[in-house]
């Protein structure tokens, strides 16, 4: 097993790269996953890792290849924890550290259910927000989160961390504004969008048919694109003197009020 205790090796320098850079991202078609957690949900949903990167002091590589079968090109390479130090971004103590290549997150590959409920967050600039927006994509078992006119690419490694491995274990699709429109209008899913221009309460929506909810940029809300192809334009009343939620909490607001209609109906 091939072992690295320099900090200046020619790999550890690529992974902090791809740490940094979009664009390296992007050519490459390749991100960081840093964790436990995230490393185990990612190969349980089968993303392909070219390397992975332990520190035997703080982890037992065996609790993984006793667990998972790689791909015939995953190579495991052992890190000195200087080494871990120099790449991790939590300097916490679970010690493992991987490259993996992007998915293809079309729409067409997509799979949902017969009644599927989906987010959509447009033009969201934060990527904790959408790593917060996986991790309520995950909890409420939806069947995507669809990402419009995305701003950075979803393997952002603050998107990686922020969802807590949720990125892994939710569909997860990107796409033009018209293309999503076009997607959710031939696969009859009503789109509802949530803004605050003639609205209605949310409460007052019936979230049990195949159902989209929109949410939008905290700055600028959703592109008039999106709400003229709304079904219904909905809200979330505010009672206090701030008008508006992070989007994030907005979204969670909406999902589990659809989950809450969708029970209740059973």
């Amino acid at each position: 097993m091939k072992k690295i205790v320099s900090p200046k090796n020619p790999l550890i320098k690529e992974i902090i790269r791809l740490e940094q850079k979009s664009s390296l991202r992007r050519t490459t078609q390749k991100f960081v996953v840093e964790g436990r957690r995230e490393i185990f949900l990612a190969l349980e949903a089968r993303y392909h890792f070219e390397k992975i990167l332990f520190t035997p002091q703080l982890f037992d590589i065996n609790e993984l290849t006793q667990k998972f079968t790689f791909f015939p090109d995953t190579e495991l390479i052992e890190i000195s924890q200087e080494v871990y130090q120099k790449i991790a971004y939590r300097k916490t103590t679970e010690g493992i550290i991987g490259i993996a290549r992007w998915k293809d997150h079309s729409l067409e590959n997509l799979k949902l259910s017969t009644e599927p409920l989906i987010l959509v967050a447009e033009n969201v600039e934060k990527p904790g927000n959408i790593g917060a927006m996986l991790r309520t994509a995950d909890a409420a078992n939806l069947d995507a989160l669809i990402i419009a006119n995305p701003i950075t690419d979803i393997y952002n490694p603050n998107i990686v961390r922020s969802s807590l491995g949720a990125l892994f274990t939710v569909q997860v699709a990107t796409a033009s504004t018209a293309e999503i429109i076009n997607f959710l209008q031939s696969s009859n899913i009503t789109l509802f969008a949530a803004t605050l221009q003639d609205s209605q309460p949310y409460y007052d929506q019936d979230f049990t048919q195949p159902t989209a909810i929109a949410v939008g940029s905290e700055a600028y809300g959703l592109t008039e694109q999106m709400r003229s192809a709304a079904y219904r334009k909905i809200l979330i009343p505010m009672e206090g003197k701030i008008d508006s939620l992070n989007v994030s909490v907005s979204a969670a607001v909406l999902i589990f009020e659809a989950k809450r209609q969708r029970k209740n109906k059973l």
